[in-house]
């Protein structure tokens, strides 16, 4: 039986995010999400919060701990695309994302840990992709982003590792999303062909393995890159 904890998923009103938080809400977890806009699933507590903006994620943080507790597990899954090719890219393409994928994981991770380091307990799991470090045509700043998300994590395993906290990187392939069903179908054809296992995960196929590196028998890996992909980012 896995210890209840309190869990916070950036991003958790829809797609992988929310699916992340409905695994944790299904298995008797205390939940909140962070969300811009919307909600996140029924049972979990949603805050308002931009991880682009240091003040709005303290008073996120603040009324989750008043509510359900000082945060135990963070799940940072907040981000964004702004895909185009390099050299029509403009800097304000480039600098939005790293701010809200990288720095606004830095943002999350830092305000968590004060928590985690009182408790000697803490599960930080960062979303990154298989583009993190497959790379992708059209998306040098994504890619950047959730390729530094990888380093953030091993130093924080530095930093934190000998006071019960771990950090890991879950790296996804292509998922049924929202955004994947908006792609041409020739074009997911063409990516199902590249994916040895010959089709996309599920949102929920995601979220278990981040429930997994969440619960008590995941205490020993930190720094690790956990790859749901099919197989797509093999050796990378």
């Amino acid at each position: 039986m896995t210890t209840q904890r309190t869990v916070l998923i950036t991003g958790g009103n829809r797609g992988i995010g929310y699916a992340i938080a409905e695994e944790f809400i299904a298995l008797g977890h205390r939940v909140a999400v962070t969300a811009r806009s919307g909600e996140g699933p029924a049972g979990a507590l949603t805050v308002s919060a931009d991880v682009t903006d240091s003040a709005s994620l303290d008073a996120a943080f603040t009324e989750v701990e008043e509510k359900l507790g000082p945060v135990e597990v963070l799940v940072a899954n907040a981000g964004i695309t702004r895909d185009t090719l390099m050299l029509r890219m403009s800097e304000d393409d480039f600098t939005d994302v790293i701010d809200t994928n990288l720095t606004g994981a830095f943002r999350v991770v830092k305000r968590a840990s004060k928590g985690m380091l009182k408790a000697r307990f803490g599960r930080i799991i960062l979303v990154s992709s298989v583009v993190g470090l497959l790379g992708s045509a059209g998306q040098v700043n994504y890619s950047a982003s959730k390729s530094g998300l990888i380093g953030l994590a091993r130093s924080v395993t530095r930093e934190l590792g000998s006071r019960g906290v771990t950090a890991n990187v879950v790296a996804p392939g292509f998922i049924e999303t929202d955004m994947t069903a908006e792609l041409p179908e020739q074009q997911q054809a063409d990516y199902r062909k590249s994916i040895p296992a010959g089709r996309f995960a599920t949102p929920e196929e995601v979220a278990k393995v981040i429930v997994w590196l969440a619960g008590d028998d995941a205490g020993y890996i930190s720094g690790a890159i956990i790859p749901v992909d099919g197989g797509l980012g093999m050796g990378h």
